[in-house]
């Protein structure tokens, strides 16, 4: 029998906040620490891009997608690869689409809180011309939905979240505890926001990235992280059968302290897991920026180590068009920085097609083991 949504008992009331209180404060201590180390680079958003591609990669991966952070920056810079098929280029879109829809909400927030119209304005950028476009981006289903095996029938469900009539008020629900100021603790209020969100599932596609891209949004609205740089999908990828299990306990059980528990946990061995990852591109950064000048001899150095950082799989194309280096220049530090074997060559430049370079490092540390 399918689990049902638990209509009328949000917001919960039955938190057991003595077996929260030992969870929030290392949570809070962890992404604290994480979030000093992010106020003390200059330019998180540069170093850090790869870690973004890669959250958007794994928060795919949850929904079935089957693509690496190399695969979606080959394909993105141009790549032709055989091993570039046409399903892998069908999931890429779709990792691009939550980048892009990551930024715009982003941008949004400069203006205005976070709200139900911001969630639909990223629901069309997420659903832009790929699988789920055809289903109403960027407004609520019409249509009762449910979540099982792919085909199954509602029956054989393991979920079946808020039936439409109640979708709308359940929405403002959300909304009206989203801008709560009362509650005790933001990380636990983040817990909560998340798993209403998915419980009421209002879209037709899309719902749990959008659920988890909600994440970094809140603690970036709520000061608790100096940028939205807060990568979830990795702990909740690894612990996909649990996730899944709390979700439905939450409206099985009326459990919500147990989802409150396994995602405090969840926050804190990410906040170690992203700081970790973001020392080792920082020492990479620093390393590598003495190891240009001194291999290059060159004023624009520095650009270089930029560009790179930022777009770790790139043609040479765009290298030399958006580095600001000259082109004569710009050819011979990429050519220095091959020799080197800072970067890899995926694709030898020939005729009018450019050649295709990775910074091989620097992505084995976004994914976390050798890839390149």
């Amino acid at each position: 029998m399918p689990v049902h949504y638990h209509l009328g008992k949000f917001p919960p009331r039955n938190i057991d906040w003595h077996r929260l209180i030992p969870l929030i404060g290392p949570a809070s201590a962890g992404l604290a620490r994480y979030d000093g180390l992010l106020s003390a680079i200059p330019n998180a958003q540069v170093l850090l891009s790869p870690l973004t591609t890669q959250e958007a990669v794994l928060s795919s991966k949850i929904e079935g997608t089957q693509v690496t952070i190399g695969e979606v920056l080959e394909i993105e810079a141009g790549g032709e690869s055989e091993r570039l098929t046409q399903p892998k280029r069908d999931d890429a879109e779709e990792v691009l689409n939550y980048r892009q829809a990551m930024r715009a909400c982003v941008t949004a927030m400069q203006h205005r809180p976070l709200s139900q119209q911001l969630m639909r304005s990223a629901h069309s950028l997420l659903m832009q011309g790929v699988r789920g476009r055809d289903k109403s981006p960027g407004s609520y289903r019409k249509e009762q939905n449910w979540i099982g095996p792919k085909g199954c029938a509602i029956e054989e469900a393991s979920f079946v979240p808020a039936a439409t009539e109640h979708l709308q008020s359940g929405m403002d629900s959300w909304e009206q505890y989203l801008g709560s100021v009362a509650e005790p603790d933001k990380l636990t209020q983040l817990a909560i926001l998340h798993v209403e969100f998915e419980a009421l599932h209002p879209f037709q596609d899309g719902n749990g990235r959008l659920g988890r891209m909600l994440i970094p949004l809140f603690l970036y609205q709520h000061k608790l992280l100096a940028s939205p740089d807060f990568y979830m999908s990795g702990y909740l990828e690894v612990n996909r059968e649990e996730y899944c299990e709390r979700l439905c306990a939450v409206s099985r059980d009326d459990d919500w302290t147990g989802w409150c528990a396994f995602f405090l946990k969840g926050v804190e061995r990410q906040a170690f897991e992203n700081e970790r990852k973001a020392r080792e591109i920082l020492k990479l950064y620093e390393r590598l920026k003495v190891d240009v000048v001194e291999l290059t001899h060159s004023q624009h150095s520095i650009r270089a180590v930029d560009f790179i950082f930022q777009s770790p799989i790139f043609p040479s194309t765009l290298f030399t068009a958006h580095s600001e280096i000259p082109k004569a220049t710009a050819a011979r530090i990429l050519r220095l920085l091959r020799e080197r074997g800072v970067l890899a060559t995926l694709r030898e430049g020939r005729g009018r097609q450019p050649g295709i370079y990775a910074f091989r490092e620097l992505l084995n540390i976004a994914e976390g083991k050798d890839v390149l």
